[in-house]
């Protein structure tokens, strides 16, 4: 009988062919005092680990952005009404964004001169400009309806009817820039060398004037100049003109007391302004900048519609004390003779405007009714 020996199958070892962990000569246990120097040691690194972190440099917070930075350009000398609402603005802006944006202004055609501020805008030249768009009648046919005779009373009830104009019918001519604000002079009137007490005085008188009142000139006879504000103190001078048709802030602002010692007393029409931005520049501000923007729209307006009021008062008194400037008063009987002759002007925008295929009767009558409620 045959005897089976038996035998023990080698280890077959790790996959990785490494000695079996149970094969591996294992090394002499530490002592207990080994252990506790051990333990020591790794307390110690912890303790002097955690004791450097406030040591350490920290991070360095994330760097502020800069201010936007925009320029705005206007015509007028610094000390006139449109530039003192341009720094008014600024001041507002650069208040409530919290320091986001920065505003340069540039007062007296330093950027853009009046007959270029538009397409200025549009191309970048200033980021701002302030126009007036009288400058421009063929342009601006709605907002320009507000230089109608239509009796708007005062700049404040002129420029909240010119921004509720704007706001509802949305011309045209504003589509390649945003409109910040609106607003509009005082009442216009006669500013001269010579009295003028009676349309016969106004026959041939050269009279500078632009827009919608250079029309209101021709209706009474007169003889009207065109030309940019600035540019009529020289021409009073040097007789190019004698006088101007505008609102009377201009006898203290542009000192034109000084040669024009008569004032007629017409309050007959205003001129309407605008302060519009770039689109580009507009779309790349952040949205909580622009809301400022458009939060400030009709305050800037009503804002702008008090000063210039004020200042007109101021101005009239002014001119009296310092220059002893006669203010004319047209009798009741005058004013009707003189009003009557304007009918035509108003005839006349309706054909044309209405001519071009625009709702001419319906921006009247919105004038109209614009001015009954802004006059409560």
């Amino acid at each position: 009988m045959t005897t089976e020996t038996a035998t023990t199958d080698p280890d077959p070892g790790e996959p990785d062919g490494t000695v079996p962990a149970r094969c591996q000569q294992r090394e002499p246990a530490k002592t207990k005092e080994e252990d506790m120097r051990s333990r020591f040691a790794r307390i110690m690194a912890a303790v002097l680990l955690f004791g450097m972190i406030p040591l350490l440099p920290a991070s360095a917070p994330p760097a502020s952005a800069e201010p936007v930075t925009l320029n705005y350009a206007n015509f007028p000398p610094a000390p006139t009404f449109p530039c003192v609402q341009m720094e008014r603005w600024k001041t507002e802006v650069e208040q409530q964004t919290g320091g986001k944006v920065k505003i340069n202004t540039f007062p007296g055609g330093t950027l853009l001169g009046a007959k270029e501020m538009m397409d200025g805008v549009i191309a970048g030249q200033a980021e701002i400009g302030c126009l007036s768009m009288a400058y421009q009648p063929g342009r601006f046919v709605v907002t320009n309806a507000t230089s109608l005779p239509l009796g708007i009373p005062n700049a404040r009830v002129g420029s909240r009817v010119l921004l509720d104009l704007y706001e509802k019918y949305q011309p045209e001519a504003f589509s390649q820039v945003k409109v910040i604000t609106m607003f509009t002079t005082a009442p216009t009137n006669i500013m001269s060398k010579v009295p003028v007490r009676s349309l016969d005085d106004l026959k041939g008188l050269d009279l500078r004037a632009s827009g919608g009142a250079a029309r209101i000139l021709a209706a009474w006879g007169a003889n009207p100049v065109g030309m940019p504000m600035p540019a009529t103190v020289e021409a009073l001078q040097k007789g190019v003109v004698k006088g101007l048709y505008s609102s009377l802030e201009v006898m203290k602002d542009f000192k034109f007391a000084e040669t024009c010692r008569y004032a007629t007393v017409t309050d007959t029409v205003i001129y309407p302004f605008a302060v519009v931005m770039n689109m580009a520049a507009w779309k790349a501000l952040p949205a909580d900048v622009q809301k400022v923007i458009d939060d400030l729209k009709v305050e800037q307006a009503e804002w702008t519609g008090n000063y210039m009021d004020g200042h007109v008062k101021e101005a009239v008194q002014w001119s009296k004390a310092t220059y002893q400037v006669e203010f004319i008063e047209l009798s009741d009987a005058q004013k009707s003779e003189w009003n009557a002759l304007l009918n035509p002007i108003v005839e006349q925008y309706l054909q044309e405007t209405s001519a071009k295929g625009l709702p001419a009767q319906a921006i009247v009558d919105d004038i109209r009714d614009l001015i009954t409620r802004y006059s409560r």
